[in-house]
């Protein structure tokens, strides 16, 4: 892409970024940034951010490959003065400032919007938090899990009739939290073209639950739980169940037009007969012995295998798809050939692959990922490079705890 008389390899190689949260939808919106060709530079303390720990008993701290890849890491103690201001001279050149910190951690690391607008009024102030940034529930910590999940509304929503509600996977809600950070950070960006003005931007776990689970919950203001009644009935429907193979695998229906695909359902799984069938001779009908057809169409497709079922499937166009294994997913022909799943290195052993962001622009190239740095493993470019500090100030800086690198010092 050609700006004036300059060339940019990549849409955003010219922005800033400082990804100052901490786990996953925060910095998720900035690797976004960085996979478009930002700069990101990953604050994280001495002993190296909490989102690193993530691992469980595994060797390999996966989570952080994924989230953290293409950035730079410096490490300062922000419990020093000395350390916040180093974070302060970092945004006054910044495009972009990402932070998930609520209530007296803002205050006490001197992160707030007021704060930092006045060392750079161009500054993006991106802001991700739990519940939002007003209400009784401003200050209450939370993960996805709790603030997407369970209080949006959607843990509830999915479970069956005498069935506990089931966790989440790890993520889900960060993710998608994190995609709308970015966008709102894009809208930002835009903003600042025409004004010449930063601004702070904000979204929630709790925002983005709420919208995910929208369709059931504007029911609900409609006077049409199907939640509540879901569970008080157990309510199933055979066009939108799952159902099991002959060799375990199970296939997820998901038919809307009914009255359109009911036949071609039958006729899929060679059972032309039902169409006859008094009981299924009508919508009406079929939704009175709802349960014979799930238990009948079970016990066909059990018949089957998976490799038997869906080609049936497919040539009959019944909307479906094969609930697959997370093992076959990072594998799958259509995610490898729209680049969702993208090579790392392929040499390696734990970064072969990994999932790529979930937007494409067209004729933009994104960054080739770059593996996750360790802890302060950039510290001292970072200091050279964006505040110009020299080798003496660099070595000083370390050896007084301020800041923490790996590397030797700098001066003999």
């Amino acid at each position: 892409m050609r700006i004036g008389d300059q060339v940019i390899e990549h849409l955003f190689e010219d922005l800033l970024v400082i990804d100052a949260a901490t786990f996953l939808a925060g910095p998720g919106a900035a690797t976004v940034l960085g996979d478009f060709g930002a700069t990101v530079i990953k604050i994280e303390p001495p002993e190296g951010d909490r989102y690193r720990t993530l691992k469980g008993s595994y060797e390999i701290d996966y989570n952080w490959l994924l989230t953290s890849r293409n950035k730079k890491s410096i490490a300062i103690d922000l419990k020093r003065n000395e350390g916040v201001q180093l974070v302060h001279e970092l945004v006054r050149n910044a495009d972009v400032f990402v932070t998930n910190f609520i209530g007296d951690h803002i205050k006490r690391y001197q992160y707030e919007y007021e704060r930092l607008a006045e060392i750079n009024p161009r500054l993006i102030y991106a802001h991700v938090t739990g519940f939002g940034t007003k209400g009784p529930d401003v200050e209450r910590r939370s993960f996805d899990a709790t603030a997407w999940w369970a209080s949006s509304g959607l843990m509830e929503f999915v479970r069956d009739k005498d069935v506990k509600p089931v966790t989440s996977a790890p993520g889900m809600g960060d993710h998608a939290t994190s995609m709308s950070l970015f966008s709102a950070i894009a809208c930002a960006l835009y903003k600042r073209e025409r004004t010449g003005r930063g601004s702070y931007v904000s979204t929630s776990l709790l925002a983005n639950g709420i919208w995910s689970n929208g369709m059931a919950l504007q029911g609900v203001i409609a006077g049409m739980d199907i939640g509540a009644r879901k569970q008080a009935t157990g309510l199933r429907n055979p066009f939108s169940s799952v159902y099991e193979t002959r060799d375990g695998a199970f296939v997820l229906f998901s038919i809307v037009n009914a009255a359109r695909e009911w036949p071609l359902v039958a006729r899929a799984l060679d059972r032309e007969e039902w169409l006859k069938d008094s009981r299924f001779g009508s919508l009406s009908k079929i939704i009175e012995h709802r349960y014979e057809l799930i238990d009948m169409t079970q016990a066909r497709i059990r018949e089957l295998t998976l490799h038997e079922l869906l080609p049936k499937l497919v040539e009959h166009e019944i909307t479906h798809s094969h609930v697959k294994p997370m093992a076959e997913v990072v594998h799958d022909e259509q995610a490898l050939a729209n680049e969702m799943v993208v090579n790392a290195e392929p040499e390696s052993e734990d970064y072969e692959r990994t999932v790529m962001s979930p937007i494409s622009i067209g004729g933009e190239v994104k960054v080739d990922p770059r593996r996750a740095p360790d802890v302060g493993a950039d510290s001292a470019e970072v200091l050279s490079q964006h505040l110009k500090l020299t080798p003496q100030q660099i070595d000083a800086l370390i050896a007084n705890g301020v800041v923490y690198s790996e590397q030797k010092p700098l001066t003999r």
